[in-house]
């Protein structure tokens, strides 16, 4: 039976909260801890009294499931839900609940930063003039990269769900043309459904919104990248693992393609060889189109209504 003020601890909060979201929400609901971070070793003695987990990226491994007899619930404070071994909480009854589509307009909205920033080079000539490249310039202005108008433009998108149909409706203000590639095709003004290959063919930018799955991992590889145009670009919000780091890093150092521009990467953080820390044209940003306050909110109101919901004997966003 679940005590009526459950023991509520939170394994990883930092990333979530750095202090500018509040956690009085699920704190009404238990006797609350929250941890910054917790290394794997540590994880069954700071959970071993908790009636409720909730973990961000911390792993929750079917061993260390089996060693938290006190576990009743475990609240997944992000998407994607590959950190606990959904099996293990099922055999166990242990409902495992996500947070869906808080962040769909934080990072549609980061796609479009990372586009403009390929088309336009703002920050590297930002940099540039600091550096006192326009104070040594014998003429009014100056470029030291190539700069895209985005009107007529294609844009293909690789997985139409929530975050795919935001990024084209906001490429539509642009004037660009819409591709897009999805396993449930749904009619959609202005967008043009085609097998992956020919959206890789066809477009000039390349925009990854699909879930990883066995069958996708590495789905950017050395045989797409051929697919692509000479002056196309690539952005990856999604998941990592989608994207063949070292065909990628080839690529963009051969001039295969133009540019690419990640938030995700297949290792976080990266190690330092990672080929396409130095690779040419090419932008990566550290996993935070998520990660508007506005974001961390919604996932903060979300989390704690899942924990209210089980509370309450309804459960909701149970993905076990």
């Amino acid at each position: 039976m679940m005590p009526r003020t459950p023991n509520i601890v939170v394994l990883d909060g930092h990333t979530l909260n750095p202090g500018d979201v509040s956690w009085d929400a699920i704190a009404a609901l238990g006797t609350l801890t929250v941890h910054e971070r917790t290394p794997p070793a540590q994880i069954i003695a700071r959970a071993a009294e908790a009636e409720i987990v909730f973990t961000n990226k911390t792993v929750l491994t079917a061993a260390t499931l089996a060693a938290l007899p006190k576990l009743r619930f475990i609240g997944v404070l992000a998407t994607g839900i590959n950190v606990v071994d959904i099996a293990a909480a099922r055999a166990r009854s242990v409902p495992v609940c996500n947070v869906p589509a808080y962040g769909t307009q934080s990072v549609a909205q980061m796609v479009l930063a990372l586009i403009l920033e390929l088309a336009q080079h703002a920050g590297h000539h930002a940099d540039s003039v600091r550096a006192g490249g326009w104070s040594r310039c014998p003429d009014f202005c100056y470029w030291e990269k190539p700069l895209l108008e985005l009107d007529g433009r294609t844009l293909g998108i690789v997985g139409y769900g929530r975050i795919g149909e935001a990024v084209a409706h906001r490429a539509r203000a642009f004037g660009m043309r819409i591709l897009a590639q999805s396993r449930t095709p749904k009619p959609a003004a202005d967008v043009t459904f085609v097998d992956v290959d020919t959206l890789f063919r066809e477009a000039d930018i390349v925009s990854l919104h699909c879930p990883l799955t066995a069958d996708n991992k590495g789905m950017v590889n050395t045989a797409r990248l051929e697919l692509m145009k000479p002056a196309a670009l690539l952005i990856n919000t999604a998941r990592g693992p989608l994207v063949d780091e070292a065909a990628l890093a080839t690529a963009l150092n051969t001039g295969r393609i133009a540019g690419a521009a990640l938030d995700v990467l297949s290792v976080e953080p990266p190690a330092a060889n990672n080929p396409l820390l130095t690779a040419k044209n090419c932008i990566i940003t550290p996993h935070i189109a998520w990660a508007t306050r506005a974001a961390r909110a919604r996932l903060m109101d979300t989390a704690a209504a899942n924990l209210r919901a089980f509370l309450a004997g309804t459960p909701q966003n149970v993905v076990n």
